[in-house]
């Protein structure tokens, strides 16, 4: 397996936090956001770590991969510069997929995700499925938060059974986390989606949305603390999370 980190995003909800500094390399606590992720692999069966930014964030993790000392990480730089030009999330993947080939199943995670959990169950789970794409979900605790995430319905085998991104009414409260197991031969499809012209390039939920009706898609919810770091107020409530958890 081989792991995609997302992180070229340019953080613009964040100002004045990502003004000139890379959201996902924004501290909690005393590590960085996406360190915390890379974290979570250890122990975990992967050949590579790739974390994909932007040019003009490349040189603040190059400097963070040194300072770690992750041998299985490395950074790619998807040369955009502003968030005028950049590729997005479907982007980004497919420009290292393109490089990476399909040979492994591929784990991709949104770089700017903060979460509790261990990624050991939702790896187990998803491997056992083998051919089906597996999913992260979260559980809010109100349905009307839903409205700004991309909504998730399961049946009683944890199918997808319905995904709607941003709905004005949703019909779930379970949300899906940027969290995605690829196994290795549903890797291709990406380029499938992309060859058709009608087919929406701006967000990743579109296509697992997509991708639910292609192929079949399983979920896996995750149960403790999770944090989508998009904003100020959330990045601050994660912030004061971790610093009860350590009291």
């Amino acid at each position: 397996m081989k792991v995609l980190i997302l992180a070229a995003g340019y953080g613009t909800r964040l100002y004045p936090y990502t003004k000139n500094f890379p959201k996902c390399l924004l501290t909690i606590g005393e590590k960085p956001i996406v360190q915390y992720l890379a974290e979570k692999l250890d122990g975990v069966e992967c050949s590579k770590i790739i974390v994909v930014t932007n040019a003009r964030f490349y040189k603040y993790f190059a400097r963070w991969k040194k300072d770690y000392g992750n041998s299985k990480i490395t950074i790619v730089n998807d040369g955009t510069r502003t968030p005028e030009d950049r590729l997005g999330a479907i982007g980004d993947m497919d420009l290292v997929f393109g490089r990476e080939g399909s040979s492994e199943d591929f784990l991709v995670m949104g770089g700017d995700n903060f979460f509790d959990e261990p990624l050991d169950g939702f790896i187990g789970e998803a491997a056992r499925r083998k051919k089906s794409v597996t999913i992260g979900v979260f559980r809010l605790k109100r349905r009307e938060e839903a409205r700004s995430f991309g909504v998730v319905e399961l049946d009683a085998a944890k199918k997808v059974a319905g995904f709607e991104e941003k709905p004005a009414r949703p019909r779930s409260n379970l949300i899906g986390m940027c969290l995605y197991y690829f196994p290795k031969a549903s890797v291709p499809l990406l380029r499938k989606y992309l060859g058709d012209a009608s087919n929406t390039k701006d967000t990743i939920g579109s296509y697992i949305r997509w991708l639910s009706r292609a192929s079949g898609m399983f979920g896996f919810v995750f149960k403790k603390n999770w944090f989508d770091i998009g904003s100020v107020q959330s990045y601050q409530q994660a912030q004061q999370t971790a610093k009860g958890a350590h009291k």
